[in-house]
């Protein structure tokens, strides 16, 4: 089994909040950038970047302030870890973030942090001493309304931030900053020295008394002697009420803050009375899962500074500023339009899609949604963590056909095209003529036979010519549209049909045409080979392959994804061939589907047609695909495509390259003629024909008539159908003005709608439409 499929299974079986979480988890798109998760205290860079870019201070000064207690004084001394991991550095030198932030502070007019009203809680706390850890605790604990009380033996506040040079750090600037406590309402005792006898009184006044010394100092170790091991996590020490800090004296003051801040965590659980250890694994430094691709990314030195001292100049930080790449991962978004078309990203998708599986009454929002991907598997490729949406779609689409929620006419008109391959009319298995036992059977699919028919002959023709044994022949459906569908149960009707027609022949060597034939019969059918894996091993049937013939662009088919074996058969021959190959960066493994996977066109003919309209501006080369409907699409936006068998064949290439899409009508009624014309030609049998009455009616389509019919998916013999009801019935409307005649007609679950006049023996057809919804009796009760 294909490691895809069996993800899938395992998702089925466990749509669950459990498996919800797990599949979440994979998309890492709403990680923090590198530089976020390097600082200590998770300052937003990216988001201040974009401020600088828009040259929007005030909202790059609230950035700083919702992570740093005193901006100005942090902007200055900060020694920027997150630089160390900026991505850009990959690309050139990383951003200087810690100058852009001092820029930020110092343009400011009004720079103090607004302090709003704040819920007065009844617990005190006494915070020890007023370097950055002290600092730090006091002014996170006094924002949440408790009762703090700074101790400092000093004169004046700051610790040692009166130790950096007057030019980094001025004086005016600490005291500036550390006004912010007053506004907090922070009692500030100053010369008040604190010693090990003092304690015992200490925590007897407040709740928690904070010791703002680095672990292992001399402070810590007179204050609480032999009771001074800390607990890393949560700052505790073995006095329960007492917390200190955990990181050594040397550490840097941005690391000095995190410490102060972990601690003002920990107390303020222990005063809630809910767990000091709980959802920590987000504090301090840490190595963010976010994956950012570089490649392609020019590389830019840093934006130099006139003015060393006095820090960047406007112009200079918007432009250093505009270096930042905005790191995000989105690699699933830039690759595929379906995830890009709806906004988002998959972890978003994923909620959506649980919740539009979990209703029970009410409108299901997503199911166009979901019903839209053509689940591809591009996603789980380029993803880092390879989380594939299209499984999850796929699952949800059988959960809702399941639950008899799938909307009746999403897939309805894929499936009857199915059902007519299936069908007498084109269905057929046989042994090689003048044989009774086949060794192989070739399967073209229902798609090359639709497009191609002529190419199958050729095919066909050209096996039983090369290949000893016998070589039987089945034309029928592999069922794909079923199982994209979500029609699990008429999906395995139809493999359980395939694999007795198959055993009917002996168990032969099955040769699958198709690509999405040949992804599914890989678990039904053992040994199950492709057309190119064959050809490439057998001589080529053209003469002159040597020649060089120019360069081509390979659409790889999206279901060969993980069939390198294809990838590189189809490659050896078009080098046979004499061509040049141009690989598309999207290509192999990393292919992009045609914009026919997963039913999309039934669904959602506009994003469709985006699809197309993304890959064929990718070359300006001719394409060439090895599957029917690749071929047809980019041809019915005009590129120029060759299907590999009319390079194979040597067919009228400039004819076969600019050949239009086959329209759906023509599919149905090359397959029944190549049925018909094989039943004749090879076996000499007389093809049962049971012509319907409304088969022999004869119409004139203008060409905006057909265009309407393949945009609304409405086939001639629908058409058919519906005037010959009305024709015959008499239910018709007639217009007095112009003498056309208005009729409908339902033969499953979509009503057709069509006006006509008789036009000599046959009917002028002026306007056909359709309406794909189901009206269910007693639903209002």
């Amino acid at each position: 089994m294909y490691p895809q499929k069996q993800k899938h299974r395992e998702w089925v079986l466990l749509m669950d909040q459990a498996e919800l979480r797990r599949q979440e988890d994979k998309c890492i798109q709403e990680n923090p950038p590198a530089c976020t998760a390097g600082c200590p205290i998770h300052v937003d860079a990216r988001k201040l970047m974009l401020a600088v870019q828009k040259q929007d201070l005030p909202s790059a000064l609230k950035v700083l302030q919702q992570k740093q207690p005193f901006p100005g004084i942090i902007s200055r001394i900060c020694d920027h870890p997150c630089e160390d991991v900026c991505k850009r550095r990959d690309v050139g030198a990383p951003l200087a973030i810690s100058a852009l932030e001092k820029y930020c502070v110092q343009n400011q007019i009004e720079n103090k942090a607004k302090v709003g009203p704040i819920p007065p809680k009844s617990q005190k706390v006494a915070v020890i001493g007023s370097g950055l850890r002290g600092l730090t605790a006091a002014y996170d604990l006094a924002k949440k309304g408790y009762k703090v009380s700074l101790l400092e033996k000093a004169d004046r506040l700051g610790g040692n931030l009166w130790d950096f040079p007057e030019h980094q750090l001025p004086p005016e600037v600490i005291v500036e900053e550390l006004s912010v406590l007053n506004r907090l309402n922070v009692q500030i005792d100053l010369n008040t020295a604190i010693t090990r006898q003092d304690l015992p009184r200490l925590q007897e006044e407040f709740n928690v008394v904070y010791l703002g010394f680095a672990k292992q100092s001399n402070e810590l170790e007179e204050l609480l002697g032999e009771q001074c091991e800390v607990d890393l996590v949560t700052c505790a020490a073995p006095i329960t009420g007492i917390f200190c800090g955990t990181l050594s004296g040397n550490d840097s003051p941005i690391r000095s803050v995190a410490d102060g801040r972990k601690a003002a965590v920990s107390i303020d659980r222990f005063l809630q009375g809910v767990s000091l250890t709980a959802s920590r694994e987000g504090e301090g430094s840490y190595e963010s899962k976010l994956f950012v691709n570089t490649n392609g990314i020019a590389p830019l030195p840093a934006v130099p500074m006139r003015d060393a001292q006095g820090g960047y100049t406007a112009a200079e930080a918007v432009l250093e500023a505009g270096r930042c790449l905005n790191c995000q991962c989105l690699e699933c978004v830039k690759a595929c339009k379906y995830i890009e078309n709806y906004g988002g990203y998959p972890k978003k998708y994923l909620r959506q899609i649980y919740n539009n599986d979990t209703i029970v009454m009410g409108m299901r929002h997503a199911n166009k949604m979901i019903n839209s991907c053509n689940l591809c598997g591009l996603c789980a490729e380029v993803c880092p963590q390879g989380l594939d949406l299209g499984a999850t779609c796929k699952a949800s689409r059988e959960s809702m056909v399941s639950k008899g929620k799938m909307p009746p006419s999403a897939h309805d008109f894929a499936l009857r095209d199915m059902a007519f391959s299936n069908s007498e009319k084109f269905a057929l298995t046989r042994h090689q003529p003048g044989r009774d036992s086949s060794k192989y059977v070739f399967f073209p699919g229902c798609q090359l036979s639709a497009s191609s028919p002529e190419q199958v002959e050729k095919v066909y023709t050209y096996l039983t010519e090369n290949l000893s044994g016998g070589v039987g022949l089945m034309l029928r459906c592999c069922g794909a549209p079923a199982d994209w569908a979500g029609e699990q149960d008429l999906f395995r009707s139809n493999s359980e049909i395939l694999v007795q027609e198959w055993e009917r022949l002996g168990k032969p060597l099955l040769i699958a045409a198709c690509s999405t034939c040949h992804s599914v019969f890989r678990e039904t059918f053992p040994g199950v080979i492709s057309l190119w894996e064959l050809m490439d091993e057998l001589n080529l049937p053209v003469q002159n392959v040597k020649a060089r013939k120019g360069k081509v662009a390979v659409q790889d088919a999206c279901t060969t994804r993980h069939e390198p074996v294809i990838h590189n058969a189809v490659r050896h021959i078009l080098t046979k061939l004499g061509y040049d190959i141009e690989e598309l960066d999207y290509s192999r493994e990393r292919t992009k589907c045609c914009g026919y996977g997963g039913l999309m066109p039934f669904v959602n003919q506009e994003l469709a047609e985006k699809v197309i309209e993304d890959r064929i501006k990718e070359t300006e080369e001719d394409f060439v695909a090895y599957c029917a409907m690749c071929r047809d699409r980019f041809a019915s936006k005009g590129k120029r495509t060759f299907h590999l068998l009319d390079l194979i064949f040597e067919t009228n290439l400039n004819q076969a390259a600019s050949r239009p899409s086959i329209g759906f009508s023509y599919r149905h009624e090359n397959r029944a003629k190549l049925k018909r014309k094989l039943l004749h030609s090879l076996w000499k049998e007389a093809p049962l024909e049971k012509e319907e009455a409304y088969m022999s009616l004869i119409l004139q389509l203008d060409e905006r008539v057909q265009v309407n019919m393949e945009r609304r998916h409405i086939l001639i013999e629908d058409i058919q159908q519906v005037i010959e009801y009305a024709e015959r019935t008499g239910r018709k409307f007639i217009n007095p003005d112009n003498g056309h005649s208005l009729a409908n007609y339902r033969p499953l679950r979509v009503t057709y709608w069509v006006e006509y006049q008789p036009q000599g023996q046959g009917f002028i057809v002026h306007n056909v439409y359709s309406h794909r919804m189901e009206i269910v009796e007693g639903a209002h009760e």
